[in-house]
């Protein structure tokens, strides 16, 4: 199942968009991202840095989801940033590759900033993009 809700806040508009934990729901969630990117006026370079920076982040939870596990999207937009955190439930003892691997490399390469939090069985990565001044 599919959902997509809006909820605006104070300081910016967020966006939650849960998918089936299976890759082939990722092009959702990369199109969202690029929609979204678009709408801070994002240049096309960056919309698809952060296109491949959600792909790579959802590939990196993918591997250790539990079976029938449903990734959780949410993003948040403010007037120069773009903020996407993606979670979902992880098999016991799982662990998300090392800072050090080349998949964070990636991350960080493509953002702003990537941040891994892991709390009991749940595991989210959060990637913030800023709009390039100019």
């Amino acid at each position: 199942m599919t959902s997509l809700s809006t909820t605006p806040t104070v300081d910016d508009d967020v966006v939650l968009l849960t998918v089936p934990a299976d890759g082939g729901y990722l092009g959702v969630l990369r199109t969202a991202t690029a929609g979204l990117a678009a709408r801070l006026h994002f240049a096309l370079d960056e919309i698809e840095d952060l296109r491949i920076a959600v792909d790579e982040a959802c590939a990196m939870l993918l591997a250790v989801a539990t079976r029938d596990a449903e990734l959780e999207c949410r993003f948040a937009v403010t007037d120069d940033a773009l903020t996407v955190q993606v979670s979902l439930t992880t098999l016991p003892g799982s662990r998300l590759p090392a800072e050090s691997s080349f998949a964070w490399k990636v991350l960080t390469a493509l953002t702003t900033s990537a941040t891994a939090a892991a709390n009991g069985d749940r595991a989210t990565i959060t990637l913030l993009t800023r709009r390039a001044a100019g």
